[in-house]
C-alpha cells in the first residue's frame, strides 16, 4: 500500500512497512526507509 509521510518541509511517497510507537510511520522508497508523519487523507 502506498503512502505518504512528511519529513520536514518535504513530501514522500513510498510503500508502507511499519508504523512506530510514536505514530510515525515507516516507507520504502527503493532500498531507502524515510520515517515522517503520516499524511492525513482527505475525506469528501
Amino acid at each position: 500500500m502506498l503512502q505518504t509521510v512528511v519529513v520536514g518541509s518535504i513530501s514522500i511517497q513510498g510503500i508502507f512497512e511499519k508504523r512506530e510507537d510514536d505514530g510515525r510511520v515507516i516507507v520504502r522508497v527503493d532500498n531507502r526507509l524515510y520515517a515522517g508523519r503520516p499524511v492525513e487523507r482527505r475525506i469528501n
